[in-house]
């Protein structure tokens, strides 16, 4: 089982330091291009297109006041600091630039593989068409890989306030955008009010083209919005998927029974894309002391750690398994599970996956075991 709770080993957790695990061969799935720039990169793109509606002109404010204002324990004021990172990403080089710098940053923060998604169509508001969009954004993963060696993927969102027509133009795109790095097709934003088979459309046409995807769901509503992206647009992962505790009977901290579509996700190993730092942030789970991971990594469910947004929740890969360390216990050898969790439920081809998993995963998590038995 990829995710089950693994017995008293050497690698005791009061062993574990950040520093230790910021070197571990990790797997990033969720996060969102405009939601993770440098402040330092938003001050830059503010100047150079004169853009003058950012609160702060000093880096540390700055990323203090995108932590912040997204700390607020809603979904929609934490979406609030998109509006600037958003309006300085309108041209082909601020795009480029920026998706260069995701590669870095993974490379630094001891990423293996990730994947990163945005929406082309809230970057065309200065002329930039959708291709030239995408063109932009390949261009920089493409040079960032060349350069630091993280394989990396691209994910198309469409957005679930928007129309349904536009939605299926975003599926084409990525689909047409394939063979140049685009891996995956996403729906995200506000869940109620805005029900995944409402765009349906778009992701059978996602389907009948053999591509992958993963749906934004169970963060701001129940069950049925897990159901209705699994069996309405054949979702391969579940981004957040916080509710679906709700369709489970948790007992003294242990989960007792299961419903239909929680014994479903787990049965079929639908992979949950969680991101814990966010998730509070947004109010999707009240505190980590509430947050259902654990109940889902015990039980088997196979879960992912991610950082969604690394600006608006100032916040790392390391950090979230770090997170999960202090706050739930998580050994050496269940934060490797969470990696090769994350590596089975990548996007990437499977000869790929295979290759990182046994060459790169597997060998790192085992040298950071011997140094610490030798320790």
């Amino acid at each position: 089982m990829e995710s089950r709770s693994t017995p008293a080993n050497p690698c005791r957790p009061a062993q574990l330091t950040r520093a230790l695990l910021l070197r571990a061969p990790k797997v990033l799935l969720h996060e969102h291009l405009d939601g993770g720039l440098r402040p330092r990169t938003v001050l830059d793109l503010a100047a150079k297109s004169g853009y003058a509606e950012l609160p702060h002109a000093d880096e540390e404010r700055l990323a203090e006041w995108f932590a912040a204002g997204a700390a607020r324990g809603s979904l929609a004021l934490y979406l609030e600091g998109f509006r600037h990172t958003i309006a300085l990403l309108q041209t082909a080089e601020a795009l480029e630039r920026v998706a260069f710098e995701f590669v870095e940053d993974m490379r630094l923060d001891g990423v293996a593989y990730a994947e990163v998604r945005f929406a082309p169509h809230f970057h065309t508001q200065q002329g930039l068409g959708l291709d030239g969009v995408m063109a932009a954004v390949c261009r920089g993963l493409e040079r960032g890989r060349v350069e630091f060696g993280v394989r990396v993927g691209l994910i198309v969102c469409a957005m679930r306030n928007m129309s349904s027509l536009l939605s299926y133009q975003m599926a084409e795109l990525a689909v047409a955008w394939r063979s140049r790095g685009c891996v995956g097709f996403d729906l995200a934003g506000e869940e109620a009010g805005h029900p995944a088979k409402h765009h349906e459309d778009a992701f059978q046409f996602a389907k009948r083209a053999n591509f992958s995807i993963t749906i934004h769901a169970g963060e701001s509503f129940g069950p049925e919005s897990i159901w209705q992206a699994l069996q309405y647009c054949g979702a391969h992962r579940i981004g957040h998927g916080t509710r679906l505790v709700e369709d489970m009977v948790v007992h003294k901290g242990e989960v007792v029974s299961l419903g239909p579509l929680a014994q479903y996700v787990l049965d079929h190993r639908v992979p949950i894309e969680i991101c814990l730092s966010s998730n509070i942030h947004t109010g999707a789970a009240k505190s980590l002391a509430e947050h259902p991971f654990p109940h889902y990594f015990k039980k088997g469910f196979r879960v992912v750690l991610n950082t969604d947004n690394r600006l608006m929740s100032r916040t790392s890969l390391t950090d979230e398994y770090l997170l999960a360390h202090l706050h739930y216990g998580l050994s050496l050898l269940d934060l490797e599970k969470l990696a090769i969790n994350g590596m089975k439920s990548a996007f990437a081809h499977y000869d790929e996956r295979v290759e990182l998993i046994f060459g790169a995963i597997k060998p790192g998590w085992a040298a950071l075991r011997d140094e610490l038995a030798r320790s």
